[in-house]
């Protein structure tokens, strides 16, 4: 399963690449990428666990970049 997100309010492209980086390392997470100049969040998944990787991603988006709010896309 793949979801899109918009990272509203991101403006450092460091703390873009650490989000990536933290999101890749969560269970059930295939692929994710972060995009800085679009300001997109692209998480590959295991579906059933989807709702729990999307909950962790959230709190590090929150944690490293406290500004940015994250939308579905």
């Amino acid at each position: 399963m793949k979801k899109k997100f918009t990272l509203e309010g991101l403006d450092c492209a460091d703390c873009a690449a650490k989000i990536e980086h933290a999101v890749n390392k969560l269970d059930g997470v295939k692929e994710a990428t972060v995009n800085f100049m679009t300001q997109k969040l692209v998480i590959e998944g295991e579906d059933e666990k989807m709702p729990t990787i999307m909950q962790e991603a959230e709190k590090i988006v929150k944690k490293i970049e406290p500004g940015t709010v994250m939308k579905k896309a």
